[in-house]
């Protein structure tokens, strides 16, 4: 039965969308405003990235551990002291007058984000038992976090504008507050195994160290060999670790559903060749097309639209009368057709014709996440609810960074090559986002391989085994 009254879970839905709306829109909303954080703060060029980099390393490294924490010490009490440490970061960041303090503060709410983030699917999915419930309910909170990444670069743009930049993460403040004080009321208390269940504290050092290594190794593309080597070994330690370990952080139980292991594998391909073309995609219309910021908005504008539309209004109902395994299988195909029309993209493109198609497509991404959500959550059991939570936030942050640096890799050593043959500037710009473009196709395919082959249609809470 689902917990609570209908007004009570629908009030928890929308405490804990807008958290997972906050913690996507942190990660982009500092983008347009970094002139102007530069410029008052004193960044050398250099170091502005750290701006991001310092917000998605603790993010994406923490998050697997945090999931597993809230399930020993319960997700409530997890979420709201995430919630606490944003809030609080993001009020040092606002008031930050020197570079060392705004990375401080930016890497403190990467921590708080993650503590946040990673059991929010938890909650939710014990919340909401009914199938079609939860259906709706992932689909609602899927819409803010695919929303996320646009409206923080709007809305940073706006506040920075219009007041200065410290209100980008003033604004979180209020909202930090009135988030804790709802979900005090709004999100049930909830008893974790406690820590003799699981801590493992060797387990923790290695997993946290091993993700946070890796991310810090794609996102600043630095000493790549040896840092990823050194990466890779701290994982394989983790597994081995937790094979043997009395009360491992992460049971690999949790792997051996097919529908867990088999949503995260997928996810990360998926998110690895769609979350570039965002970035592709704005790098293009600007760089080759010659459109401003505001007309590379307006131009992606019906993907993010499309996208929020399906995933709010379309995909439950689709996932209720077909299964989330045929309707997450769908919306591949739709990203796969995008990807390879963008493939054959012509140097002198209209909008019409040659983007537009890609755009309405690019809406199957609506599809795609609450299908792979709703599958991943159902392979476990309600006492690793946390655990899968903070895996599934873990292969989403590894697979977009993962995307955003192969696919960019690739167009660039395109272009250079196209460059070094004697090829215009415009067709060799154009010829490496095409290569980008095809190999996003290519593993948005291989995530469609893996939905065939591995997930299944569930019909009851799956238990942990082949």
């Amino acid at each position: 039965m689902t917990q609570g009254g209908t007004s009570m879970r629908l009030l928890a839905l929308a405490v804990l969308s807008a958290t997972g709306l906050m913690t996507v829109l942190d990660g982009s909303i500092v983008t347009v405003a970094m002139p102007a954080i530069q410029q008052d703060v004193g960044f050398a060029p250099a170091e502005l990235s750290w701006m991001v980099n310092a917000y998605l390393i603790p993010f994406g490294g923490l998050l697997l551990l945090a999931g597993r924490l809230g399930d020993l010490i319960g997700r409530r009490t997890m979420f709201l002291a995430g919630t606490v440490v944003f809030t609080a970061a993001s009020l040092l960041a606002g008031l930050a007058g020197n570079p060392a303090t705004l990375i401080a503060a930016r890497f403190l709410q990467g921590v708080g984000s993650a503590l946040a983030a990673a059991v929010v699917l938890g909650i939710l999915v014990t919340i909401f038992t009914e199938p079609g419930e939860r259906a709706r309910a992932i689909a609602v909170f899927s819409f803010t976090g695919a929303a996320g990444a646009s409206i923080g670069q709007v809305l940073g743009g706006v506040l920075t504008d219009t007041l200065s930049w410290p209100w980008i993460f003033f604004i979180n403040v209020p909202i930090g507050v009135a988030t804790v004080a709802l979900a005090l009321v709004a999100l049930p208390r909830d008893r974790g195994a406690g820590l003799a269940a699981g801590a493992d504290v060797l387990g923790a050092l290695l997993v946290t160290s091993g993700l946070m290594l890796g991310i810090y190794t794609i996102v600043t593309d630095q000493h790549t060999l040896l840092l990823g080597s050194v990466s890779v070994v701290l994982l394989v330690l983790f597994f081995v670790r937790q094979a043997t370990a009395g009360t491992p952080l992460m049971p690999l139980r949790i792997l051996r559903s097919r529908n867990v292991s088999g949503a995260n594998l997928a996810q990360m391909l998926a998110l690895a060749g769609m979350f570039a073309f965002q970035v592709l995609v704005a790098l293009y219309t600007q760089q080759v097309l010659g459109y401003g910021a505001l007309d590379t908005g307006l131009a992606m504008l019906p993907a993010a639209v499309g996208i929020g539309v399906v995933s709010l209004f379309v995909s439950a109902r689709l996932s209720e009368r077909f299964g989330p395994r045929a309707t997450l299988l769908a919306g591949l195909v739709m990203l796969i057709a995008a990807m390879g029309w963008l493939a054959r993209i012509p140097v002198q493109a209209s909008y019409v014709p040659d983007l537009l198609p890609v755009m309405l497509l690019i809406s199957g991404g609506g599809l795609v996440l609450p299908s792979l959500a709703n599958l991943g959550m159902s392979g476990a059991e309600e006492s690793d609810a946390g655990l899968a939570s903070g895996l599934f936030n873990t292969t989403q942050q590894v697979g977009m960074a993962i995307g955003v640096a192969v696919l960019a890799t690739l167009a660039a050593s395109r272009t250079e090559h196209l460059l070094a043959t004697g090829a215009a500037e415009a067709a060799a710009l154009t010829g490496g986002y095409r290569l980008a473009f095809a190999a996003s196709a290519a593993l948005l395919t291989a995530a469609f391989l893996v939905g065939a082959v591995v997930l299944r249609q569930p019909t009851a809470p799956e238990k942990a085994s082949v």
